[in-house]
């Protein structure tokens, strides 16, 4: 019996704020004459969270922040094979142009509606079920990475300081890989220990993309974690409390206490791993481990 992988998709439910209440995108496909969230099937080599984001651009000519993790979808599709699509709550850029959607064969039509009128327009009951589930999602919170330095140079033949040890050859590919990951959802401040490989892990991505602020913070290493704890609190606890969309940067021994600090468990990350926080006013709504 032949048996095949099953059909890799991802989109978006995308959402901006209307008069008072969130509104929703949904696109028209006139090849399957259905009202449905943007989404579609990866390209080669592509990961979840890249397609969703390129499905959503070129489906609708927007460009969208990530919030929360929504469902899996899983369908048969014709030919009985499997479809899996993965789904993310996902903001409206505040500097997205919303005129800019043309119609196409592909879709023809999109419309912003609200919550009430996206459940009486939605094709399908598995769409109205992720709708239900965006709505019990925290969508309006604001992330907060948490992200462990590329792969640095072997500690035990490096001679120099310690603070001055560099990334490795493929920990610097690991940190031009962060560069997308930490656009997808919006980072506009970093705070990175002062150690060569924190800073140079989320260089590539301060240097690439436009207006992102970033502050070099000794208490986030390793010394300034040993020498003095106490000053770890404040710069998480700032980053608990702040507004924007922010990424801390630390090292392997001092996550324990950063998530600590966060009244969370430990969690492990490999080198150029991350963890998403979604926060609002300050509290900790929910945790997705990307890697």
């Amino acid at each position: 019996m032949v048996t095949f992988e099953p059909v890799r998709a991802a989109g978006c439910v995308v959402w901006r704020e209307g008069n008072g209440q969130p509104e929703i995108c949904l696109v028209h496909r006139p090849r399957y004459d259905d009202w449905s969230f943007p989404k579609g099937k990866h390209n080669a080599d592509e990961d979840d969270r890249a397609a969703a984001l390129r499905e959503v651009e070129e489906e609708t000519c927007l460009r969208v922040l990530l919030g929360p993790k929504l469902p899996d979808q899983h369908y048969t599709v014709s030919g009985g094979q499997e479809k899996v699509v993965a789904y993310w709550a996902a903001q409206l850029n505040p500097d997205a142009d919303t005129g800019d959607f043309k119609p196409n064969d592909e879709v023809d039509d999109l419309r912003w509606v609200t919550l009430r009128q996206a459940r009486e327009l939605l094709s399908y009951r598995r769409d109205r079920e992720q709708l239900e589930a965006f709505e019990a999602s925290c969508f309006m919170s604001t992330p907060l990475l948490i992200v462990r330095h590329a792969h640095a140079r072997n500690r035990k033949t490096w001679k120099p300081d310690d603070s001055e040890r560099p990334l490795a050859a493929d920990g610097k590919r690991q940190a031009v890989a962060l560069v997308d990951l930490l656009k997808a959802y919006g980072v506009t401040h970093v705070v990175s220990s002062n150690a060569v490989r924190c800073v140079d892990t989320v260089l590539p991505f301060v240097n690439t993309v436009r207006g992102v602020q970033l502050r070099l913070d000794a208490s986030l290493s390793e010394d300034g974690a040993a020498a003095a704890p106490h000053k770890l609190t404040r710069p998480v606890q700032l980053a608990l409390a702040s507004p924007h969309r922010v990424a801390l940067c630390s090292h392997r021994p001092v996550l324990p206490r950063i998530f600590n600090t966060l009244g969370l468990d430990a969690v492990w990350l490999d080198p150029a791993g991350v963890v998403v926080i979604h926060r609002q006013d300050g509290k900790v709504l929910d945790v997705e481990h990307v890697g």
